[in-house]
């Protein structure tokens, strides 16, 4: 049964016992919000949504000291690879199949981090279950697409406003989406994205379809 955890800010893990484990966005070391250090994870592949600090955190010190792929825009892979380590690009639109299943890389409205790249998102199909993970973002009106195109266990969307999505937007965004289940992530780390989850939950379920299950930092969700 596969479990997302998560690591605070937007950093999660998505693992299966005997499995490949999946960690999205580590930023560990210097995340207020982190309850595991870069050294405490074992991980096979490192899924980088832009190269902005609080996202590309702690990624290439993971990917050398496990020997893991990073996943990312062609611009942020081929950095890591010049750096000798192993990387996989991508592209907005593309989908590329791996032993745990396939990576699609999305749109996601937000700046780059690093030159002549764009920030993305991911919907991620990890042995069966179908994980959309939007990255920073703002809401876009093909998210519907997004979830037509592929049935979504869990959208997981960040809701802190300022530099992404608030509540209310993030609401539409689940509402677009139509995913089983709705987790959200960057919130609470710094005072300018303070939110208050359980807001967040119950709009979410007042307004649509979805469930929506707040995490706490250090805790897990098997699916």
């Amino acid at each position: 049964m596969p479990k997302l955890t998560f690591l605070g800010h937007a950093c999660f893990l998505l693992e299966e016992e005997g499995k490949e484990t999946l960690v999205f966005d580590p930023f560990l070391r210097e995340n207020p919000q982190a309850t595991r250090k870069p050294e405490d994870l074992k991980v096979s592949y490192i899924l980088v949504s832009h190269a902005h600090f609080d996202h590309m955190g702690d990624a290439y010190e993971i990917a050398k000291a496990n020997q893991a792929t990073i996943i990312s825009i062609s611009e942020i892979s081929s950095d890591a690879q010049e750096k000798g380590l192993s990387a996989h690009p991508l592209n907005i639109g593309g989908k590329f199949n791996f032993p745990f299943g396939w990576v699609k890389l999305t749109l996601a409205f937000h700046g780059s981090g690093i030159a002549g790249g764009h920030a993305c998102g991911f919907v991620v199909n990890y042995h069966g279950k179908n994980i959309y993970f939007a990255g920073d973002t703002g809401l876009f009106s093909d998210m519907k697409l997004i979830g037509e195109l592929t049935p979504l266990d869990i959208a997981l969307l960040p809701i802190g406003d300022n530099y992404t999505m608030g509540i209310d937007d993030a609401v539409h965004a689940a509402s677009f989406l139509g995913a089983k289940l709705v987790v959200p992530y960057h919130y609470n780390t710094w005072p300018l994205v303070e939110a208050d989850p359980q807001e967040f939950r119950k709009k979410v379920e007042d307004k649509t379809g979805s469930r929506c299950l707040v995490i706490a930092p250090g805790e897990s969700h098997s699916f």
